[in-house]
């Protein structure tokens, strides 16, 4: 997918990765009994924020970057028919090490 957006200052672009429908006991879950997703994939960055003197500050995370984030922050888009967030570095929790 090419993605055709690109983030302003230390805010970035996620896929969320959704939850599983079905649990490990085989119990089929609806929409309306899936929790929000918290984890994704970065598929774009932006520059970073401006220091004091005017200088960029680089971002801790890049593209591909598995990530957590909190539940409820970013503002959420569509983008060719598929879910996409974007929301400050800050509120990235952490990086999923492979």
């Amino acid at each position: 997918m090419a993605l055709n957006l690109k983030p302003l200052g230390s805010r970035v672009v996620i896929d969320p990765i959704e939850q599983e429908d079905i649990t490990a006991g085989g119990i089929v879950l609806p929409e309306t009994a899936k929790e929000k997703p918290q984890e994704g994939n970065i598929l774009a960055i932006g520059p970073g924020d401006r220091d004091e003197d005017g200088k960029r500050i680089a971002m801790d995370v890049a593209v591909g970057d598995k990530v957590l984030y909190a539940k409820y922050s970013g503002t959420e888009i569509k983008v060719g028919g598929k879910k996409l967030l974007i929301l400050r570095e800050s509120d990235i929790l952490a990086i999923v090490k492979k």
